[in-house]
């Protein structure tokens, strides 16, 4: 029996401890094609390169957290670029599935509009082909390296991604998972987006010719704190959040009232 191919992004780079954590997962039931950026891309949603030439170069030898198998590619693009170049000049058959991950931060709540790694989910998405984003909870300061997701978790991952390709997603919805910092695998749950919002986003930084200059940074609010069913009372509780995202960004449920205004 041919495996199914399974196309592994991300926004951290190709490097990054996540995407070959994720990569391992995968890797004993289906042929795996890593097209990653060959450096950080975080915050850079779905956008794309249009003004420069995007690179694209295979790794060899692979690094030592990859399987031996894994077929691996550097992109000098966003990580949207690396969907859209594996889907038309690399990859031999359609993939049976997109993963994107796994992030070092989270993207729960707002911070799916801001996010590379779900950027690439929802052009997977948007092809017709199944696709999930994963990331890991992480406090300030935290490095995946000292937190990696644990093997229970890793396997239930396995076990939802053969789920997805055996029974594929309804059409135009993607999965948006995030992962607590957690050494035990407490279960998923299904859940909606927090309502949330980022503030005291900007931070003085140094300029070497004495202009204003500023981090972007930020704190993040949780708007509703006493909700049970958000994306971040899982992960407050220890479970694996699932958050279904359409790309269809209809607010289909004020369409009638706003025909009656016009």
């Amino acid at each position: 029996m041919i495996p199914p191919l399974i196309l592994i992004t991300n926004d951290d780079g190709y490097q990054a401890a996540g995407i070959q954590a994720l990569a391992r997962t995968v890797a004993p039931f289906a042929e795996v094609y890593v097209v990653a950026p060959d450096g950080a891309r975080s915050g850079s949603a779905a956008s794309i390169t249009s003004t420069m030439p995007v690179m694209l170069r295979t790794i060899t030898p692979l690094p030592q957290g990859y399987p031996a198998s894994t077929h691996l590619f550097a992109c000098s693009g966003t990580p949207v670029d690396c969907v859209k170049l594996a889907w038309e000049q690399l990859l031999p058959q359609r993939p049976a599935l997109i993963l994107s991950g796994i992030n070092h931060g989270d993207n729960a709540s707002i911070s799916v509009h801001y996010s590379g790694t779900m950027g690439a989910v929802f052009e997977g998405c948007m092809k017709g082909i199944p696709s999930i984003g994963l990331s890991l909870w992480l406090q300030r300061g935290q490095r995946y390296e000292d937190h990696p997701v644990g093997d229970d978790t890793l396997a239930a991952i396995a076990t939802l991604c053969q789920r997805v390709i055996e029974n594929g997603l309804p059409q135009d919805v993607c999965l948006n998972v995030n992962l607590p910092t957690a050494h035990v695998f407490r279960g998923w749950q299904v859940c909606r987006q927090a309502r949330g919002q980022w503030t005291s986003e900007w931070a003085d930084a140094a300029h070497p010719f004495g202009q204003k200059a500023y981090w972007l940074t930020g704190t993040f609010t949780d708007l509703e704190p006493e909700a049970t069913d958000t994306d971040f009372s899982a992960l407050r509780a220890g479970y694996c959040s699932i958050v279904p995202i359409t790309v269809d960004m209809t607010a289909h449920d004020v369409l009638e009232k706003m025909k009656q205004l016009i």
